[in-house]
């Protein structure tokens, strides 16, 4: 039996999981539901490929579906999902804390405290970021000033000229 992964390494079924999911965000039809022909139309595939990929994708629990007279309406499952997002969230994480190592690092270093004396690389690196953060903020502080002096200038009742 395929896993979870082989299951949504197809591009039709991650499509027609889209399709649902936008349904269920968006309560098509105040179910959140589609059928199979809500489905073809909104694809660029046959009604018997939707139906085939709509069967393993039942078949793995990531679709419901209600059965009303001929018709089949589906239903986005996530919770099956959650294998994925299992096995994903540490690669994700990982970068994540890399991160916020470094933006703690920028942090103290923006405050003051002597980070590069820790003997961590990150400190070097988030003194460095501090100093170009403040560079960039004073440059865009000076410029700034400058255009409101100009500004100023240019205003007949700021420039000493009471002509209001």
């Amino acid at each position: 039996m395929a896993d979870i992964f082989d299951v949504i390494a197809d591009a039709t079924r991650r499509e027609l999981l889209q399709h649902l999911l936008d349904a269920s965000l968006r309560g098509d039809n105040g179910t959140g539901e589609l059928s199979v022909s809500e489905l073809v139309d909104r694809m660029d595939a046959t009604q018997p490929t939707v139906s085939k990929h709509l069967k393993v994708l039942r078949d793995h629990g990531l679709v419901t579906v209600r059965e009303e007279g001929q018709h089949r309406y589906y239903t986005v499952e996530p919770a099956p999902l959650e294998e994925v997002e299992d096995w994903v969230i540490p690669f994700l994480s990982a970068d994540f804390d890399a991160e916020a190592e470094a933006g703690r690092a920028v942090f103290a270093a923006w405050a003051g405290a002597d980070v590069a004396s820790a003997g961590s690389s990150v400190g070097r690196v988030a003194a460095d970021a501090s100093h170009q953060a403040r560079t960039l903020i004073e440059g865009a502080q000076e410029k700034l000033h400058d255009v409101q002096e100009a500004v100023t200038k240019r205003l007949p009742w700021k420039s000493g000229d009471d002509a209001r």
